[in-house]
């Protein structure tokens, strides 16, 4: 997989496994002293889940209104992986959670998914997509982990464009009759230098590969503070332990100190290569942060030499490596296929070169998101309505292919919405004002359901061709405004 990874399932170390709960801050601003800066959930929880004394999630009840709720019953299972929430309705074109946020805030998103044989298949687990906000994240597929007795995680960086963020599974081409479900879900809000000069209103970075080199154990929270996790990676080369210390917060991205423990090397003279990561990868940009540190005890003498590059192409020339460590990075490196990263030692370079630690990100462009004036207009009336469709969360037309039931919108970045088609739906309720707001709409169909109050001001609707409003009960006569929009034909 290309994004996040794979863990024991019975493993109670802070260490293999990301959890933790961050607590609720008052922030400066008055406006966002009840938004957390992070969100640690329980899939299918009732109650908190504290591990090792001080890693606590929370149900997620507050954040989804749709899906059912179950329990896996197995020896030395991690709590939060013996509950899930699975999603049986086939017609529903996604299952949101909707979680408030600081707006233009810099957030890491992990799923994770750990099948246990719920739906009493005992087969393979779904397969399925992840959406964050309208942007279709990336296959689920845990197949391959389930198999060896694993967990499965995701993560990706992302700045959403509002005040709150959508998660959601849809299902897929390959999901047939199985059920998307989800075990836990965390949002971090990050530094917000962390992954610059990255335009994050154009693109989120897509977790490939986290690494240590030549380390023996995860890392993750509490050694790094914003719940990344670390995998060590060993090959053939040899591994050097450091013998001086670093401070994180001199390094871009502020790897865990912990990250720079070990590094691979060679010997004098010699280049190091390194494959990694080990998976192919797709052809496509990638945000490339590499972290480097002279293993020796501090001295005059303590500094390495070496050339960088990755595939054959530069990246960084006569990088100089001291105690105090370095980090290099590229924000949209081309790649293909394997990679290889080779160290070429400078001339007379009493040591070989080496390297601590990387991380690799796929750059994924977004796939846009629906006028904020539409998201506005659209939530007033899910929320103004009674038992509206059950996939009435998060973008109301994005990804293309999982709008909201009964809503069309135009194509583009910006999508507007352009149908409303709710006829003989079973919903009651009222119309809110902001309905009005919907400037692109071309078709208003709402016939035949139990809606009553009165019938909102419409002027504002200069696209609208057809309007269906019968066999409700609407209270009052239709505004006068009605009659002269300049494209309405049918009514």
């Amino acid at each position: 997989m290309l994004s996040g990874g794979a863990v024991a399932f019975d493993s109670m170390s802070p260490s293999v496994f990301l959890l933790w709960i961050i607590t609720i801050s008052l922030l400066a601003h008055s406006a966002l002293a009840s938004i957390p800066l992070g969100y640690f959930l329980d899939c299918g929880g009732t109650k908190e889940v504290t591990i090792d004394n001080n890693l606590t999630y929370i149900p997620d009840g507050s954040y989804i209104k749709v899906g059912k709720t179950t329990t896996i019953s197995k020896p030395d299972l991690l709590p939060i992986l013996s509950t899930l929430r699975y999603f049986p309705d086939m017609w529903a074109k996604k299952y949101c959670y909707s979680l408030p946020v600081i707006k233009g805030s810099k957030y890491l998103v992990k799923t994770m998914y750990y099948y246990g044989g719920f739906d009493g298949r005992n087969k393979q687990p779904p397969v399925f997509d992840q959406i964050v906000e309208g942007t279709r994240w990336s296959v689920v597929n845990t197949t391959e982990d389930y198999a060896k007795g694993l967990s499965s995680y995701y993560d990706i960086v992302v700045v959403p464009p509002g005040k709150t963020l959508s998660v959601c599974l849809a299902r897929n081409a390959h999901t047939g009759g199985a059920s998307p479900f989800i075990s836990a879900l965390e949002v971090k809000m990050l530094d917000a230098s962390f992954y610059n000069p990255i335009d994050f209103n154009k693109y989120a970075l897509l977790t490939v590969a986290r690494n240590t080199f030549g380390g023996e154990d995860i890392i993750s929270f509490p050694d790094d503070k914003f719940n990344r996790m670390w995998q060590p990676y060993k090959d053939q080369n040899p591994v050097v332990e450091s013998n001086s210390n670093v401070t994180s917060s001199d390094f871009w991205n502020q790897p865990p100190v912990k990250a720079f423990s070990s590094a691979v090397t060679t010997s004098r003279g010699k280049t190091l290569e390194i494959q990694w990561p080990s998976m192919s990868l797709p052809s496509t940009y990638y945000y490339i942060s590499l972290y480097f540190q002279d293993n020796r005890h501090p001295s005059p003498y303590s500094w390495r030499v070496f050339n960088v590059s990755i595939n054959g192409h530069t990246f960084y020339s006569s990088l100089n490596a001291t105690t105090n460590g370095v980090t290099v990075y590229a924000t949209k490196w081309p790649l293909s296929g394997k990679t290889k990263i080779t160290l070429t030692p400078g001339s007379g370079i009493p040591v070989g070169p080496l390297i601590n630690a990387g991380e690799i990100y796929q750059v994924l462009p977004l796939g846009g998101r629906t006028h904020t004036r539409d998201v506005i207009a659209m939530e007033d009336l899910a929320r103004s309505i009674q038992n509206p469709p059950v996939d009435w969360h998060g973008d109301p037309c994005l990804p293309k292919g999982n709008s909201w039931t009964g809503v069309t919108c135009s194509n583009g970045f910006h999508a507007r919405v352009t149908i409303v088609n709710l006829t003989n739906a079973g919903v009651s309720g009222s119309l809110p004002p902001t309905l009005g707001h919907l400037s692109a709409l071309e078709h208003l169909w709402l016939g035949e359901n139990k809606l009553s109050g009165n019938i909102p001001d419409l002027s504002g609707l200069k696209e609208l061709e057809t309007l269906h409003l019968e066999k409700n009960n609407f209270e009052g006569p239709l505004p006068p405004s009605i009659k002269k929009l300049p494209k309405l034909r049918d009514m």
